[in-house]
């Protein structure tokens, strides 16, 4: 008699135990997809931001006739290595 209770006894504490270990891999489950879901939102988000077709250039269009009035600077070649150590 001692022996079944012993036996009901692991069984029964074995199926709570895996129960609440089920339940407790469902809220794990749940709490990665929500994140998931949030990071998916962000990345939506940012992608309707990135696209080109939304973006209005013209109004940082440069008039080419004004870069003439801009001097052209020539760069210096004399960068020597010596100096450096």
């Amino acid at each position: 008699m001692m022996k079944k209770f012993l036996i009901f006894t692991i069984l029964f504490n074995t199926v709570l135990f895996s129960s609440s270990n089920t339940n407790k891999q469902e809220k794990r489950t749940d709490k990665h997809i929500q994140k998931a879901i949030e990071k998916e939102k962000k990345y939506a988000k940012e992608q309707t931001f990135y696209m080109q077709k939304d973006y209005d250039l013209k109004s940082a269009e440069i008039n080419p006739d004004s870069l003439s009035s801009i001097p052209n600077i020539e760069p210096d070649n004399d960068f020597d290595m010596d100096d450096v150590y």
